[in-house]
């Protein structure tokens, strides 16, 4: 757990702007969801545009080291079977899992990003060693434009995600070997 105040507030917002949306997210809810005196948060981060960076700032680091750890430790897939298991552990796992709070909050930041586009240059760092992964998994079966085929396949991926956290439900090891088989296509 985190000790430096910033961070922890951060932390905290996180989770505030994922259990009670945009609206919810002010200083006293961030307050009181690090368990911290009246005013902490207002004095680390004076306004509310400053505190949502922060929040923004540490959701991509959060997200940034998951991946990389992920892309470091994952061998490359072999064969599209071993694409779908990895990617639907992660989906289940990570995103719509324990994960769940985190992707909340990452789409309301990237929806809060249309009005603020300061957020959204911090929410486009996407390189990272899981996505240089499907990529080179791509390239490995031969597909030419893998680098492109990488970022629809993310995308489709993404917006199960999307789908499910929003309307519930799961993502099926089958909807993504259609969308890894697509991308192979």
């Amino acid at each position: 757990m985190p000790t430096d105040r910033r961070t922890v507030l951060a932390d905290a917002a996180i989770g505030v702007l994922a259990e009670a949306g945009i609206r919810g997210l002010t200083h006293r809810a961030v307050d009181r969801a690090a368990d911290l005196p009246p005013g902490t948060t207002s004095a680390y981060y004076r306004t509310r545009q400053a505190l949502l960076t922060a929040l923004v700032r540490r959701l991509v680091a959060l997200d940034q080291a998951e991946l990389q750890a992920i892309g470091e430790q994952a061998p490359v897939p072999r064969n599209a079977e071993e694409m779908v298991a990895g990617i639907a552990a992660f989906v289940e796992q990570r995103l719509t899992g324990e994960g769940r709070r985190r992707s909340l909050a990452r789409y309301a930041c990237a929806i809060e990003s249309v009005h603020h586009p300061e957020l959204q240059e911090i929410l486009v760092p996407r390189q990272n060693a899981a996505r240089q992964a499907a990529r080179d998994f791509l390239a490995a079966q031969g597909v030419a434009d893998a680098e492109d085929r990488t970022v629809t396949l993310l995308t489709c991926v993404d917006g199960l995600v999307f789908d499910r956290l929003v309307r519930g439900g799961t993502v099926s090891d089958q909807e993504i070997r259609g969308l890894v088989a697509a991308a192979l296509r």
